[in-house]
Formats: C-alpha cells, structure tokens, sequence
C-alpha cells in the first residue's frame, strides 16, 4: 500500500512525504510539477527511512490530470490507501487583470482535479473497505478577501465537498479529512525571510513540520475537519463578518487597487 502526495516536492507536501516516511513507515507516491526536485525528494526519503518511494511527474492544472495520476498508479499495480491533496497556488491580484491561464490553472488544480483524485481513488478504498482522504482548505474559506478571490472561493469547495464526501465514505471505513489552516511558513506567499520568522514567532504562521504531523494525526484520528492554531479561531469569526466599507477602506492601501474607483453604494 502506498500514500500519494500531491505537491510533495517543496512546503508541506514535502513535509507529509517526511512524517509519513519517518513516522510510519509508508511507501509513498510523490506527484508533483517541479520534476527534478521531486525526485530528489524522493531519493532523499528512500535513503533515509529505507521506504519504496516513486517520483511522478505531472501538472495538476491540466485538464485530465487526475485520469493520467490514477492510470498511473493503476498500470504499475500501486494500490493507494491514503490520498493526500496537497498541491497549490496562490497569487494576489484583481480578477479583472489577472491572466485567463492562471485563473484556469487555479480553479482546475484545487477544484476539478482534487474532485477528480477524489472520486478515483476512492472506489478502490471503498471496495477494500479501508482508506484516508486528506484534503487542503483554507481558513480563507470563509472570507471574501479582496485579491485572493480565487483563492478562497476554490479552498471553500475544498472545505464543502470534503465535509461532504466524508458522510458519503464513512460506511466504507473511508475517511475524508479537511484541513484549514492559517498562514504556514512556505514559501506559497511571497514574504521575505525576516518577515516570516517573525510571523512564525508571533504565533501568526506555522512552521509546516508542525502543521504536517498534526494534520496526519487528525487524518488517522479519522476526524473530519481540523483547523490548527489558536489565533485563527480568533480570526475567522472576525475577519468573515467585516462590513463591506472596510473592507473597501483596507483596498486603498493596497497598490493593486489605487486605480480602482471605490463607490460607496
């Protein structure tokens, strides 16, 4: 049996491939877009813990990846029993400027294609009567940010349809588990080394090691959703409910907006 990772060649994927290999001794499918790290990852892991480890290369973006990912595995007799869907992008930017690809890219990576992986997978575990489903939300989940627009409307389906999976593939003893974390330190948002210590210090970000092992204890624990991290209960409820006029005042701050005209109606 192995567990197959999306996006496991750098930030948290990378970090599940070590915890589950270190850990608890897994086999490990490693997927991922960035081909020659990924299968330094993948050597690295194999020679470190003694697990069989197998580098695929693949863009999750494109249509059908999911098809391709799964015929892959089914071809070479590699039976899954814990999915994780990991891979990610971010970007900041208005709707209205950002480029057709990367709107495209974002809304096939998280949405169709973890759906996809989903449903494949998840017949075989189901058959076997055993499997764990891990999937990446946000707690932009249930914010409506200016600029990450695509962002947190696809980690919302995330959160949706792996709640909803899960009463769909717990009489198989197939559990679907969501993560929504806050800020993690990877390098996914841009910031610059001092700002990211500083942010991890403060409580603020997570290192993702630590994320990591916690999310596969709550994948194993079989629970449905886990948000880690004190100051993200805190916020969510804040930042969820903002009133749309401060929300357009926070705008103005940004460059990205300085041109867009802000009506108060």
């Amino acid at each position: 049996m192995y567990a197959l990772i999306t996006g496991a060649s750098s930030g948290i994927g990378k970090e599940y491939a070590v915890c589950l290999a270190r850990d608890y001794k897994r086999d490990l499918i490693l997927v991922s877009n960035q081909q020659e790290q990924l299968q330094e990852v993948a050597d690295e892991l194999s020679a470190y813990y003694g697990v069989k480890t197998v580098a695929h290369y693949a863009d999750l973006a494109r249509e059908h990846a999911a098809d391709e990912v799964y015929r892959f595995c089914h071809d070479n007799g590699y039976e899954v029993d814990i999915l994780i869907n990991n891979a990610g992008m971010f970007f900041w930017q208005p709707l209205i400027e950002a480029p057709a690809a990367k709107v495209h890219a974002m809304l096939m990576l998280h949405a169709v294609t973890l759906a996809e992986m989903c449903r494949l997978f998840a017949q075989p575990m189901c058959e076997r009567r055993n499997g764990y489903i891990l999937n990446m939300a946000s707690m932009t989940a249930w914010m409506t940010i200016p600029g990450i627009q695509c962002y947190n409307s696809t980690k919302a389906f995330v959160y949706s349809f792996s709640k909803s999976i899960y009463n769909e593939l717990r009489p198989y003893n197939v559990s679907v588990t969501v993560m929504t974390p806050g800020a993690i330190d990877t390098p996914l948002y841009g910031l610059d080394d001092k700002t990211r210590r500083r942010v991890v210090r403060w409580g603020i970000s997570l290192p993702p090691e630590k994320f990591a092992a916690i999310a596969l204890r709550r994948m194993f624990q079989r629970r449905k959703q886990a948000m880690p991290g004190w100051i993200n209960h805190v916020a969510v409820p804040i930042i969820s409910h903002l009133p749309d006029p401060l929300i357009r005042f926070a705008m103005k701050r940004f460059p990205q907006y300085k041109n867009i005209p802000m009506h108060n109606s």
